[in-house]
């Protein structure tokens, strides 16, 4: 009887190893067809399909951030919709509400720029100075008073981006200048910025200037901070052809970026990530947006 228990015990435990080992191929093999899960170390996050607006990743899309220089888009798609790209425009004297160390397009005051080329100094080096003029210029057009004040002209485009924001459908954001310098109540979400860039980059002019890497001509000459579009840089991301940067110390590094690839467009956010990952965490995103079960048939 010993030894009937025990090869009865015996075929028990090889019966329990091989269904595990069964189990555990079955898992293999269903998970080898799962598409791996993307993660991102920014604190928040959203892949989103251009055409059709679906959301294929988020992390995080709904809370309140800061979006430092990512606010550039909004002012950016503001005065393509108001504005006139060839109207000439002479800086004034709002060049001189810089803060020490922010980013600029070293404009001068008197200096004649057409609007087109403000833009370009707003989306490439990112100028706060430029975001200033063109917020000016764009609202005293709307307001029908070019003698009108600074202080007011900026105030009115401000309340300008929050009603565009909320008809856009961003409705989580509130922007309290052109330029996305720190502000307690200056704040956007990964999701509402999204939403912002799709609106963006429907503009034709829009999409022309922030794919650029390089915009010149006589008057001036811009480099884009976007690594993704440099083909020299460790960062670049073929197809890539936007968006924006943003960086400040409460902000932490931000990015809102672009890429087309047979026809398919996607669009990614990533909110306070660091120098780096900011880079790695868009590009996962955008790699996550060509994957096999994105892309149209």
């Amino acid at each position: 009887m010993k030894i009937i228990k025990t090869i009865v015990i015996g075929l028990l435990v090889c019966i329990l190893i091989s269904y595990g080992y069964f189990v555990k191929d079955v898992e293999n093999a269903a998970n080898k067809n799962k598409e791996p899960i993307t993660t991102i170390k920014g604190e928040a996050g959203v892949l989103m399909d251009v055409e059709t607006g679906k959301v294929i990743y988020a992390k995080n899309e709904n809370k309140k951030l800061f979006p430092a220089s990512t606010t550039k888009m909004l002012t950016g798609l503001l005065a393509i919709k108001y504005g006139n790209l060839d109207d000439e425009i002479t800086v004034g004297k709002e060049v001189k509400l810089k803060t020490t160390g922010e980013s600029t397009a070293w404009l001068k005051e008197g200096q004649v720029l057409t609007l087109r080329e403000l833009l370009a100094g707003l989306m490439l080096p990112s100028g706060n100075d430029a975001a200033r003029t063109i917020a000016i210029y764009t609202a005293k057009r709307q307001m029908g008073n070019s003698h009108g004040s600074d202080e007011k002209a900026l105030d009115y485009f401000v309340n300008m981006m929050n009603k565009e924001a909320k008809k856009l459908g961003a409705f989580d954001s509130h922007f309290m200048n052109p330029h996305g310098l720190h502000h307690t109540n200056h704040y956007s979400t990964a999701h509402d910025l999204g939403i912002i860039a799709k609106a963006a980059m429907k503009k034709a002019n829009f999409r022309e200037i922030v794919s650029s890497k390089i915009y010149s001509d006589e008057a001036i000459t811009y480099e884009n901070r976007n690594q993704l579009l440099n083909s020299e840089s460790p960062f670049y991301f073929e197809g890539a052809n936007g968006i924006k940067t943003g960086f400040t110390d409460e902000a932490g590094y931000c990015l809102v970026s672009s890429a087309e690839r047979n026809g398919k467009k996607v669009i990614a956010v990533v909110l306070n990530s660091d120098q780096n990952n900011v880079w790695n965490d868009s590009i996962a995103l955008l790699k996550k947006g060509f994957t096999s079960e994105y892309v149209k048939k």
